[in-house]
């Protein structure tokens, strides 16, 4: 791992903890002074828009190209993208294309192995170790609407988070309840669940298709980040549009891709077929089970040199000798 000295990103850190505080202030105001159903509401709307923006617009098309879409549909999440204020989709994709790439490794910018802090949400408050390489996203500059939202990517996050909530709040007589809960609670709340891919995602759950990283799949980490909690899959087949591939799976994401396909606003979904899914599966089920005969027999070796180098009492000598004397098989050494 990096032994690089570690630099503050005094912006980064100072956003966030404004932005938790301003949660918290949401809070109070909710409890205190107003809890208009409209804007919970609203809450729940940027919330769940922004949170899609991130899972099928940054995540599943412009990182992994799963699928196509209409501009219509892009430009939703381009805005909507910026209002999770994640950074532009082409520095986002850039980071985790070197994830995918890189993954527990040095160059990986979320590195598991450094731990559940840095990996959930340290990497956002000290400066990389590596600069960030534009070049994995040549592809995505040749979108328009992908270079303007880049170019204009803090105008449009101010735009989504505070004046758009705090204007439609005014219309039932609550722009600032409006601004507390779904510019900055929301915000809060959705960057956890973000984060919670690169933590708990690599943490808790089981390795059913590839063994090579720490990822994990999880229904209880797809109930914290929207979906993305059968993670291992997605590391084994990330240009899959689904990460839940099973019907009963939770992953709103692929229910939304699906709905659109249905309704012609996105096409050329990308599915593994299910032969190379159930292949990969058996495989590493082979060779955990490999890995554990090998294990085994280790053990058992271990076992014998250590009986072989253990001195026998005049005791156990005398009772083996009696046994054998007897007829008896005699008794193996503890």
């Amino acid at each position: 791992m990096s032994k690089q000295k570690l630099q503050i990103d005094w912006v980064n850190s100072a956003t966030l903890i404004l932005i938790h505080l301003l949660a918290v202030a949401a809070i109070v105001y909710l409890a205190m002074v107003e809890c208009s159903l409209w804007t919970l509401g609203l809450g729940l709307l940027w919330f769940a828009s922004s949170g899609m923006s991130i899972t099928g617009g940054y995540l599943r098309l412009f990182a992994h190209r799963s699928y196509r879409t209409r501009g219509i549909v892009r430009a939703f999440y381009l805005l909507f993208g910026a209002a999770a204020v994640q950074n532009s989709a082409l520095r986002w994709c850039a980071d985790h294309r070197r994830h995918h790439s890189h993954t527990d490794r040095d160059d990986d910018p979320y590195d598991a192995r450094r731990g559940f802090f840095w990996s959930h949400i340290g990497w956002v408050m000290f400066q990389p170790d590596h600069p960030r390489d534009m070049g994995l996203v040549h592809d995505l500059q040749a979108d328009p609407l992908v270079r303007f939202q880049n170019r204009y990517y803090v105008p449009l996050a101010i735009l989504m988070v505070a004046v758009v909530p705090a204007c439609i709040g005014l219309s039932w007589g609550d722009p600032i309840g409006a601004l507390l809960v779904a510019g900055f609670l929301r915000l809060a709340a959705q960057w956890h669940a973000t984060f919670s891919v690169n933590s708990f995602a690599h943490i808790l759950g089981s390795q059913p298709f590839t063994t090579r990283n720490s990822s994990r799949d999880s229904f209880l980490t797809a109930i914290l980040t929207l979906g993305e909690g059968y993670h291992n899959y997605h590391h084994a087949f990330q240009h899959d549009y689904r990460n839940g591939i099973c019907w009963h799976h939770y992953d709103p994401t692929k229910w939304t891709l699906w709905t659109l396909d249905m309704v012609g606003l996105a096409s050329n979904l990308r599915r593994v077929p299910n032969a190379t899914i159930e292949a990969r599966r058996q495989g590493v089920a082979r060779e955990r089970h490999r890995q554990g005969t090998m294990q085994v027999r280790q053990a058992g070796i271990g076992l014998s040199s250590n009986m072989a180098s253990s001195p026998v009492s005049e005791d156990d000598a005398k009772q083996q000798a009696v046994s054998t004397t007897a007829g008896a098989e005699p008794a193996p050494l503890p």
